[in-house]
């Protein structure tokens, strides 16, 4: 089993702005007042063609699929979300928080990766939880050890415990379970998605262990990173508010490995974890300023991973 791939599907937007329905539970987004509509989402639009270009120069292979005019979906470039690719040709799809982000999961996305000749067998289809009011949301919510086969989990409103376990039995992974926290107001508050304070790569993890509030869950985590060779990289809360957990390592041209991460994250790096992080691989950085703003997500999850065999 690989941990990284060198094919990445994204999504371009057309109607970016805020999603209200999300910003309830996600502490991150923000409201640009001096920005028009149009405005926010041309300025989206050019970060991400500009971030796609990055990504192919170093030879990442890129699926650009353009969002859809038939719904409102503000949060589409934000694939990884509902769907999830895995090297036995399997999908798993998965149930949304917010009504308009159910929206996103569509077919023809399905279509054009088989065009491009890679094959599905089985699709495993969780979204029949969210008439439960249950939610899980793809690789936002479990980041996956491909290699060593152990899923972690920060549980919130958007990530269920026992649907998580499902999914664990479904698709043969361990499960590591804890809960993250962020301070909003001088309150403790449950980090939405696993990802944006974790980030699992093949030799090291970037992690924020000072969101896990439980002593033991900590330790439970630290040992399974260690357990499993990787070297951990900590971050702070703040470095976690500069989205500097979402971050994906990928695979360039000749199998050359790359951290994507945004420009936010990158200059809120120290020296150091810099230094750390390119004893592993190199660093690629793109400015997302106005998706991070907006869409409360960052470079990570942009990025939603194809491990599917080719035809």
């Amino acid at each position: 089993m690989q941990q990284t791939t060198n094919t990445i599907l994204m999504i371009r937007p057309i109607n970016f702005r805020m999603n209200e329905q999300t910003a309830v539970n996600n502490y991150y987004q923000k409201v640009l007042d001096n920005l028009l509509p149009d405005t926010v989402n041309a300025k989206a639009q050019q970060e991400f063609d500009a971030y796609v270009n990055k990504l192919r120069a170093i030879g990442v292979n890129v699926v650009v699929v353009s969002d859809s005019d038939d719904f409102d979906t503000p949060d589409s470039i934000f694939p990884n979300n509902w769907i999830s690719f895995h090297e036995n040709g399997n999908i798993g799809l998965y149930p949304m928080f917010a009504e308009n982000r159910r929206l996103e999961r569509r077919e023809d996305v399905l279509v054009e990766l088989e065009n491009q000749g890679f094959e599905i067998n089985q699709i495993v289809d969780y979204t029949s939880a969210e008439e439960e009011q249950v939610f899980l949301e793809g690789t936002g919510s479990l980041l996956l050890d491909r290699e060593n086969r152990i899923a972690y989990c920060a549980l919130s409103p958007r990530a269920d415990e026992d649907l998580f376990i499902e999914f664990c039995e479904d698709f043969e992974f361990t499960p590591v379970v804890f809960t993250a926290f962020q301070t909003v107001n001088n309150t403790r508050k449950a980090i939405y998605h696993t990802n944006v304070m974790m980030c699992l790569a093949e030799t090291f993890a970037v992690i924020c262990l000072d969101c896990i509030d439980d002593k033991k869950e900590r330790k439970n985590v630290v040992k399974h990173l260690k357990d499993t060779g990787k070297e951990i990289i900590t971050i702070t809360e703040d470095q976690v508010n500069n989205f500097a957990g979402n971050m994906l390592q990928v695979k360039g041209q000749n199998d050359e490995r790359f951290l994507i991460m945004s420009q936010a994250a990158y200059d809120s790096l120290s020296q150091s974890q810099i230094k750390t992080i390119e004893k592993h691989c190199k660093i690629l950085s793109s400015s997302l300023d106005t998706i991070e703003a907006c869409g409360g997500g960052s470079a990570r999850c942009m990025m939603a991973e194809v491990f599917l065999p080719k035809a």
